[in-house]
C-alpha cells in the first residue's frame, strides 16, 4: 500500500520548523523585503536549527538530511516569508550544497560546507547568461587549463545572491560556475567549478532589481581571468552539464515545496478575511463565487504538494540507488510544471477576495504573488519542464531541439 505519512522525526521537525518561522521569520517578512536583505539573526537562526545545507552530508557539521525533510523545511519557510526570498537562500543552498558534496574533493568540501551550515556564507548557482538561459549550449563562458590552475573568461547573469557574497555574508561564499573547458563539444564540454567571489581577482558583480523576493539579491558577475585553483573544480572536467541536471532536479522538486507554502499560506490568511468581511449584509465567505474558487485552488494546491514530495521521495529513492535518473526528472518537471502557475492562480484568487486591500502593501498576499511568480522561469522555465515530460513520454528524438 502506499504511505503518505511523515515518521514521527519529520513531524517534529515539522512542527520545530513551524515554531521558529511563525515567531521569527513570519513578523519580519515585510522587512525582509523592503530592507532587500535577510536579518543575520533570522539566518543564525536557521542554521542553529541545522537546516542550512541540511541535506550535505554530517562529516562537515551538515543535518545530512533525506529531501523529503529538505522539502518539509522549504514549504515551512515558504508559508513564513511569503515573498519567498527566505525560501531562495535555503534552497539554493540545499540543492546546490547537495550537488558540492556529492561531486566536489575533500578540500573544497572541507572549506565551504562548514561555514555554510553556520550561515557565514553564502554557496549559489551560476549557470545562466545574459543570453543563454535555458539554452547551456548556447553559453560563452570558458575555462582554459594552466598547470594545476583554471583561467575563467565570461559573464553570468540573473542569478542569486551575489551581493550576499560580495557584501552580506561574514565570510563570503561563491558559486558553482558552470563553463565551457571544450567549447567544440558542446554541453559535453562543460565543467562545474566554486567561485569564491568575494576572493577571486578579475571578478565584477553587477545587480539588478527585480519585481519579487526582494530580500535575496538578484544579478551577476562578469570574470575576466580569473584564476580558479583545480581544487575548486568540482566533478570530473567536461561532465558539468550532466552534473548541473541533477542539481536542477533537486532544486525544482524544492521549489514545488515553496510555492504550495507561500499559496497554502495565502489561502488560510484569506480564509480568515473572508469570514470576516461582508457584503451585502453577510460575510463573504458564504458566496458560491468565493468557496469554489476556494474549493478548487485547495484541491489543486493539495495535487501540487503530492506532486512535489513524491519527487523528493524519489530523489531519495535515486540516492540509494533504487530510482532511475529519468524517473526522477519525469516527476520532478511534472511537479515544477504545476507548482508555480497553480499557486500564482491560488494567491491571486486570494487577492481577490481582500478586494483593494489585496493590491495594496498592507495586506502581505501581495508579495507571494510577485515571488512565485519567479519560479514560472527559475531553474528551469515552464515550457522546458513540459518539453521534459514530453520527452520522457514518447522519446528525445521528438524533441524540437534535436
Amino acid at each position: 500500500m502506499v504511505d503518505f505519512t511523515f515518521t514521527e522525526e519529520q513531524e517534529l521537525f515539522r512542527q520545530a520548523m513551524r515554531d521558529f518561522c511563525e515567531k521569527k521569520l513570519a513578523p519580519r517578512a515585510r522587512e525582509i523585503e523592503e530592507n532587500g536583505r535577510i536579518p543575520d539573526d533570522v539566518i543564525k537562526g536557521l542554521a542553529d536549527l541545522g537546516v542550512l545545507g541540511m541535506t550535505c552530508s554530517n562529516e562537515y557539521g551538515a543535518a545530512g538530511s533525506d529531501f523529503v525533510t529538505a522539502g518539509i523545511a522549504a514549504e515551512e519557510i515558504a508559508r513564513a516569508d511569503i515573498s519567498c526570498a527566505t525560501a531562495v537562500f535555503f534552497l539554493v543552498q540545499a540543492a546546490w550544497g547537495k550537488i558540492l558534496d556529492r561531486y566536489g574533493g575533500d578540500e573544497v568540501r572541507s572549506e565551504v560546507i562548514p561555514k555554510m551550515v553556520k550561515g557565514e556564507i553564502f554557496l549559489g548557482i551560476a549557470t545562466t547568461e545574459p543570453d543563454a538561459g535555458s539554452d547551456l549550449g548556447s553559453m560563452r563562458s570558458t575555462a582554459r587549463k594552466e598547470g594545476d590552475k583554471y583561467i575563467l573568461n565570461g559573464e553570468k547573469m540573473y542569478i542569486s545572491g551575489v551581493r550576499e557574497v560580495m557584501e552580506l555574508m561574514k565570510d563570503g561564499g561563491g558559486h558553482l560556475t558552470l563553463v565551457k573547458t571544450a567549447p567544440e563539444r558542446g554541453v559535453r564540454g562543460m565543467t562545474f567549478f566554486y567561485v569564491p567571489l568575494r576572493q577571486a581577482k578579475g571578478i565584477t558583480p553587477t545587480y539588478i532589481e527585480e519585481m519579487g523576493r526582494r530580500g535575496i539579491s538578484t544579478g551577476g558577475f562578469a570574470m575576466e581571468n580569473v584564476e580558479i585553483p583545480e581544487k575548486y573544480r568540482v566533478g570530473p572536467e567536461n561532465r558539468g552539464f550532466y552534473i548541473a541536471m541533477e542539481g536542477f532536479d533537486y532544486a525544482r522538486a524544492l521549489i514545488a515545496a515553496v510555492c504550495v507554502g507561500a499559496a497554502m499560506s495565502a489561502m488560510e490568511q484569506g480564509i480568515e478575511y473572508i469570514k470576516q468581511r461582508k457584503a451585502f449584509g453577510k460575510p463573504i465567505a458564504k458566496y458560491e463565487g468565493i468557496q469554489f474558487k476556494l474549493s478548487e485552488n485547495y484541491a489543486l494546491m493539495d495535487a501540487v504538494r503530492l506532486l512535489a514530495y513524491r519527487a523528493l521521495w524519489l530523489i531519495d529513492r535515486e540516492l540509494e540507488g533504487k530510482a532511475s535518473r529519468f524517473e526522477v526528472t519525469k516527476a520532478v518537471a511534472m511537479a515544477k510544471m504545476l507548482a508555480p502557475p497553480l499557486a500564482f492562480q491560488a494567491i491571486n484568487d486570494a487577492m481577490q477576495w481582500f478586494g483593494a486591500l489585496g493590491y495594496s502593501k498592507e495586506c502581505p498576499i501581495e508579495m507571494g504573488l510577485r515571488g512565485v511568480r519567479s519560479y514560472m522561469w527559475a531553474e528551469g522555465s515552464n515550457e522546458i519542464m513540459k518539453l521534459i515530460v514530453a520527452r520522457e513520454l514518447i522519446g528525445k528524438e521528438y524533441l524540437p531541439t534535436r
